[in-house]
């Protein structure tokens, strides 16, 4: 079989390193490899399709399927996960001292419909009572350089988003007392987020929780650890050679066997010098967050649920919708 050479866009974490450092390469592809943040790299894939590989936001996907046949297909390649609601930040003198105060509050969100934000809101909204209405968001980036330019989005009926002013970013807000909170907060250099603020050593701002002791407490509760990023091809790639969703997707697979082999003889070595105790190896060792429909399939509906209740998809997608067929009982 001869190789076929495609452009992956990846962002840059631990489960995407084997790949980006050339120690995993898919069976019958060379890849030609762009590190990207990913507020820039779904930008410029829905803006302009750059990529014929990369990962995508998991909210913008859902949105793209619900409008119609998209120009990509998904593969269940989850590369980031995080308890978004964990890291909501609060100015200290808005009177926030717990989820519920929030309410009647000016928020701060990068993208409204990005899938951090998607996430927050539906744990603020399922675990602690708050809707998506009770609040006043305020949206950093612009139509013309964010996911919901590119992908098209109004706001959802009964929610208020303002617009934040070009010289004002979510940082210079936050830090003049002109928000009370932010869902999400990033500063990373790309094309589009501005804000470079360090809130973090800010005396007037903290986070809304513990994320250690809150993300631990709604992993027990719900068995879900949120899903961010999932991973599509070219469509008329993908139409054209069909075991590229198998091939890449055994890719990710080996490139995740790779690290938890490093990750195995790390830890023999850390028991065996005794930093690490023996009865801790079980749980270090554990895969926490594989790929594939099956065993994510209580967390991916979960994020279908919020994206119809919060008004981003007109009707709750199925999983069997949002991913090549070949992968859907894997």
């Amino acid at each position: 079989m001869s190789r076929v050479q495609l452009s992956f866009g990846l962002s840059s974490n631990p489960r995407t390193w084997p790949l980006i450092q050339g120690r995993v390469v898919p069976e019958g592809i060379e890849p030609v490899i762009t590190v990207l943040h990913p507020s820039e790299l779904f930008w410029r894939q829905l803006k302009f399709g750059d990529f014929d590989v990369s990962e995508m936001s998991l909210s913008s996907w859902m949105r793209l399927v619900a409008r119609g046949e998209p120009d990509w297909v998904g593969l269940p390649i989850f590369t980031t996960r995080r308890f978004f609601h964990t890291e909501i930040l609060i100015r200290t003198d808005a009177g926030i001292a717990s989820p519920g105060d929030l309410k009647g509050k000016r928020v701060g969100v990068p993208e409204y419909q990005q899938t951090a934000a998607l996430w927050a809101r539906g744990v603020l909204k399922h675990e602690f009572g708050v809707q998506a209405r009770d609040m006043e968001f305020w949206m950093e980036r612009t139509p013309e350089i964010s996911h919901s330019g590119a992908g098209g989005f109004a706001p959802p009926k009964g929610v208020t988003i303002h617009q934040i002013p070009a010289d004002k970013s979510i940082g210079s807000m936050m830090a003049a007392g002109e928000l009370d909170a932010t869902l999400l907060y990033l500063t990373n250099r790309n094309l589009v987020d501005r804000s470079r603020v360090d809130l973090a050593a800010h005396p007037a701002v903290r986070r809304l929780f513990d994320p250690v002791e809150e993300g631990a407490r709604y992993y027990r509760k719900t068995g879900i650890f949120p899903i961010n990023h999932l991973t599509v091809v070219r469509r008329r790639l993908f139409e054209r050679h069909p075991w590229l969703a198998l091939n890449i997707l055994a890719a990710f697979q080996e490139a995740n066997a790779l690290l938890a082999t490093e990750r195995f003889a790390a830890i023999a070595y850390y028991v065996e010098t005794g930093l690490i105790p023996a009865a801790s190896t079980d749980v270090l060792a554990k895969e926490l967050v594989p790929y594939g429909v099956r065993a994510n399939r209580a967390t991916l509906e979960t994020a279908a649920v919020y994206s119809y209740e919060q008004g981003l998809t007109p009707r709750q997608l199925a999983l069997a919708e949002l991913f090549a067929p070949a992968t859907i009982e894997l």
